[in-house]
């Protein structure tokens, strides 16, 4: 890892100075009247100023850049009046003097602020003796590949992206990574790059997060620019010659700001739109012309000089006939057109302030299928990328002249040239390398990967790489291997990665066809060699996967080139029939648990190849599964609920007869299982904290008295004690707080055992705050317990944890530290006393931010083997390594041991796969047989039946025949035959009731087809 404390300040700065020289373009005297005219009727009323000016413009451009600092300057200390600061003056001028002066001191323009002093640090208990660098961030496995314009170039070489509260700085040869941590704590909004690559902006997120410019390659900080918005930034653009800068916010202001950032000076602010903004630019080829798009609209703008002042005029464009859409690529045209894209996929052309004409391809076909992410013009050229994983090039010429000729308002275009990347590919952005001699391009996919695209379109073109390879959304679950630095994730993206961590190196992926959901590596007691991993996925399906090294197994001539290591499937089965949630080994590594959302536990029996033992029912959906230490008298499994609901069940004996296959179910009944229903105690809790308080208060409040009354009796006597009786008055106490129980069970999020039969919990909602420690009740057979309520013995109280509760914990080897991550993606670490479950010290402990805190909540952490390293995954796509203090460090160059393959498995035949998510669960499957077997029985009795009547109807039918053959006077009479009459009797009354009844039915659809007919005949028979 880097951190930018030492490195070289000189490299990049002549660069830098010589752009710095050259002169800012100048503004067009006054917008265009054409213009005015024609975006007259659309003008946001919202519109304000926020300069004034007392001069009027005479068409120099140095008054009018005069103007503008003037204006800018005023406005800057308008903001440092009302923060009470004054940033770069050594002495504090009062708010009149600032109001007078004319031209505010200018920054020295070798000023830089000191990176140490502006970057947020950890959080560690006073008094506590808890280093800073307890965790130290090794490396970042992950990338946001979901947030907008997260892949910035700073040099051919280097690139660099958001990942949490880091800035990461990547190399794309050496694969080296630096990093800038944000200096709110809060998280970093996006990011932006000069023109000229000799700095780049960080906009964070927080309370009036700062806008933080980095120098380059440097990496000191150079400017800061504060109050742009109320909570976070959204979008950041430079103007074409760098010397203005334009920044949008989030919610809840959408606050549009143009910079002087050289000086650290607002010039223009205004209200961009009502609703989310994606994007703002400045128009390459007229400073006073910037461009917004975002949530269902795309708004115009200009720098306007009017009598009141420099002023920020925005036009919103008028859709029409055309359906509103969120627009998130678009590009200004040199002759000040825009280009926009659309959800559908076609393009819009604007003029005006309206849509000139939509852009589609031949037969009516969109440009793209899905919504076009961005759109630039390049070498003459416009290029659009899409959702749809394409890149096309389009002719300016026939863009730009583009008409209507007819009603539909849609001309037909096809592209010059088009690149699919890839099929599952979906594009977001991209940035052009600046190779001399080639046409390279770096891509962001939404999907997980950073391409490098080259766009020649020659017949040397090189085909897509995919240059890196991450997780897409969250990660759902992490595990480390029980022997060497080996790390495997699983997400919703379908995927299964392995990772080295000790060599900062990506193994391998493997790809089904539903989403990870839970993931454990399976212990030495069952796989020596620490070579497999279970995999639980959202279909309900668990997967046994091999890990080996393949250069263990037999070398055939024409083999494709050895990896590192590789991933195959060992077993397939699928007890659950909604996502699978957690699972785990007794202690003794003889059974697995698997527990799912479908509200049931699973059990199978390791060593007869994980044959279905039983299931059990649990009274909510199963969030966690906890085995009981080897320190418990008993083999316990711990089932957490989310809705409240804990149960403690003992491992199922493994039976040593075979299968019985007249058993219906493998639902488990006679099982003895504990519960406890959580039954919130929060406010009891802060009743007697505040009756511990006001009885403090009321203490020191008859401590204070008596000093009085001692010193009153000294100096006035028995006429001092009535004064003091008449001093005292009974002062009424406010009430207590009022016991409050949500009428929603807050959810469980995650726990731990603590000893046998006891356990802590953390919750989320009302109940956050505090970790509750519980103890399971006797078992009663006869209790019902979803009415029953049980309350924990004793709680501890979590800091700063009201809105932001603990998701997961873990526990060091030695379990002297707790692992804590938080909701909003901080890490926190408990120092306890060795192997203090009870928590009876947790008092001490270090926090840090890193995982984004919008929507970066911690899903799964774990240490290593050995202790030395901590590694978190993320609901934001990012996994992060750290190296647990230590006064040993690893060689470089170490890297993990990959298992060897197991004997003769390149010899074994693939197991059968589960691919179709509707496949029958274990117990759905064994009730179909079932239910097949039942139907079959009942089908074969049927058939039996048919068979008797079949016979006694041929013995009817010879028995009528002899009859015949009787003489006349001898035949019985058919009626004679019959055995009871009213049998026949009652059969054909029941049929003439049904036909009755369907008549009846019947009768208005009868009706309503007669009066049809008699139309019919009416209008042709007559």
């Amino acid at each position: 890892m880097k951190e930018p404390d030492d490195q070289d300040t000189d490299g990049g700065k002549s660069d830098r100075s010589k752009s710095d020289e050259r002169q800012s373009r100048s503004f067009k005297s006054a917008t265009r009247s054409a213009m005015k005219e024609d975006y007259k009727s659309l003008e946001d009323t919202t519109d304000e100023t926020f300069t004034e000016g007392e001069e009027s413009y005479s068409g120099d451009n140095d008054s009018y850049m005069e103007h503008l600092e003037r204006s800018s300057s005023s406005l800057q200390d308008d903001y440092a009046e009302s923060t009470g600061e004054s940033r770069y003056m050594e002495t504090p001028v009062p708010a009149a003097e600032e109001a007078e002066e004319e031209v505010k001191k200018k920054i020295s323009e070798s000023f830089f602020y000191d990176y140490m002093e502006l970057v947020s640090m950890p959080f560690v208990t006073p008094d506590s003796n808890i280093p800073l660098d307890l965790l130290t961030l090794v490396h970042s496995f992950g990338y946001d590949c979901r947030k907008r314009a997260n892949l910035q170039l700073l040099d051919s070489n280097t690139v660099m992206y958001i990942a949490g509260n880091q800035l990461i700085l990547l190399n794309l040869k050496t694969k080296e990574q630096t990093y800038l941590r944000s200096s709110s704590g809060r998280g970093i909004g996006v990011i932006g790059v000069h023109p000229y690559k000799t700095c780049f902006t960080v906009a964070e997120k927080g309370v009036f997060p700062k806008i933080i410019i980095y120098e380059y390659p440097s990496l000191r900080p150079y400017r800061i620019l504060q109050d742009g918005t109320e909570l976070a930034y959204a979008y950041v653009d430079f103007n074409y010659d760098g010397t203005l800068l334009a920044s949008v916010g989030g919610n809840p202001d959408h606050t549009l700001t143009i910079w002087n950032w050289k000086e650290e000076q607002p010039l223009l602010r205004t209200k961009a739109f009502s609703q989310e903004v994606f994007k703002v630019t400045f128009n390459p080829e007229n400073d006073e012309q910037l461009t917004t798009s975002g949530s269902g609209h795309i708004k115009f703008w200009e720098m306007a000089l009017t009598f009141t002042g420099l002023k920020l005029q925005g036009f919103l464009g008028r859709f029409g006939r055309t359906a509103t859409t969120d627009i998130e690529g678009y590009m200004e045209l040199p002759d000040g057109k825009v280009l926009s894209g659309s959800e559908w996929g076609n393009m819009l052309l604007w003029e005006g302030g309206h849509i000139k004409i939509e852009l589609c391809r031949a037969a009516g076909k969109p440009c793209h299928q899905g919504p076009i992410n961005q759109i630039m013009l390049d070498e003459g050229e416009v290029i659009t990328i899409g959702s749809d994983g394409c890149v096309r090039i389009w002719d300016l010429e026939t863009i730009d002249t583009a008409d209507t000729t007819d009603e539909t308002g849609l001309l037909e275009i096809e592209p010059i040239n088009e690149l699919q990347v890839d099929k599952s590919v979906k594009l977001f952005s991209m940035i052009k390398m600046n190779e001399t001699g080639n046409n390279f391009w770096l891509a962001q996919d939404t999907n997980g990967g950073i391409w490098k695209l080259d766009l020649s379109f020659s017949n040397i073109t090189q085909d897509p790489e995919c240059l890196f390879s991450f997780h897409s959304g969250a990660i759902e679950a992490l595990a480390v291997s029980p022997l060497t630095y080996l790390m495997a994730t699983t997400g919703l993206d379908c995927s299964v990665r392995l990772y080295d961590f000790s060599s900062k190196t990506p193994l391998l992926q493997m790809k089904f066809k539903q989403g990870g959901t839970a993931l454990i590596w399976v212990p030495r007691l069952v796989s020596y060699t620490g070579g497999q991993i279970i995999v639980g996925f959202e279909d309900g399906v668990v997967r046994i996967l091999d890990l080996y090294d393949p250069k263990g197994l037999t070398i055939f001539v024409g083999r494709k080139r050895i990896l590192d290591a590789d991933i195959r499937l060992k077993k397939a089965f699928k007890p659950h029939t909604a996502p699978v949630t957690a699972l785990a080994y007794d202690r003794d590594g003889e059974i697995l648990a698997t527990g799912s959302k479908d509200k049931t536990v699973f059990f199978f029996e390791v060593e007869k190849d994980y044959k279905p033992i039983g299931y059990i029912t649990t009274p909510g959906p199963v969030c966690q599964l906890m085995g009981s230490a080897t320190s418990h008298p008993e083999s316990t499994l711990l089932i957490i609920c989310e809705n409240g609901y804990v149960l403690e069940a003992p491992f199922p004996t493994v039976k040593e007869e075979e299968e019985d296959h007249d058993v219906v179910s493998y639902e488990i009944k006679d099982m003895y299982i504990k519960c406890f229903h959580f039954s919130s105690v929060k406010s009891k809790i802060l009743r007697l904290i505040e009756i511990e308080k006001r009885k403090k208060q009321k203490e020191l409040k008859e401590k204070e008295k008596e000093e009085r009354r001692k010193k009153l009796a000294e100096e006035m006597g028995e006429d001092g004690e009535r004064e003091l009786h008449r001093e005292e008055e009974e002062e009424e106490e406010e009430p207590l707080p009022e016991i409050f129980i949500p009428l929603t069970p807050c959810h469980i999020l995650c726990g731990f055992y603590s000893g046998p039969g006891k356990f802590w919990v953390s919750l989320g909602g009302y109940d956050s705050g505090f970790l509750y420690h519980c103890e399971f009740p006797p078992y009663d057979r006869n209790s019902d317990i979803t009415v029953k309520k049980d309350e924990p013995f004793d709680f501890r109280p979590v800091e700063d944890t009201e809105d932001n509760p603990i998701r997961t914990i873990t526990f060091s080897i030695t379990q002297d530290m707790m692992f804590c991550g938080m909701q909003n993606g901080a890490i926190r670490v408990y120092i306890l006393s060795h192997d203090d479950l009870s928590l009876t010290h947790m008092e001490e402990y270090w926090h840090f931010n890193m995982h984004d805190n919008d929507y970066g909540c911690v899903k799964s952490l774990s240490t290593s083997f050995d202790d030395r390293f901590l590694v978190t995954a993320g609901a934001d796509s990012n996994i992060f390594v750290f190296s647990i203090l230590s006064e040993f460090e690893l060689k470089k160059g170490t890297k993990a041991k990959v298992p060897s393959p197991r004997f003769g498995i390149e010899s074994e035949p693939i197991p059968e796969d589960i691919d179709d998510p509707k496949a029958y669960s274990i117990e759905n499957a064994r009730r179909k047989r079932e239910h097949d077997k039942l139907m079959k029985e009942v089908a074969e009795i049927k058939a039996g039946k048919r068979e008797r009547i079949k016979a006694l109807r041929n013995e009817l039918w010879k028995l009528l025949q002899m009859n015949e053959e009787l003489p006349k006077h001898m035949q019985f009479k058919r009626t004679d035959f019959d055995l009871d009459s009213k049998i026949r009797a009652e059969i054909d009354r029941k049929t003439a009731n049904k036909i009755h009844q369907v008549e009846k039915e019947l009768a208005w659809e009868k009706e309503k087809h007669h009066l049809g007919l008699m139309k019919l005949q009416n209008r042709f028979y007559v």
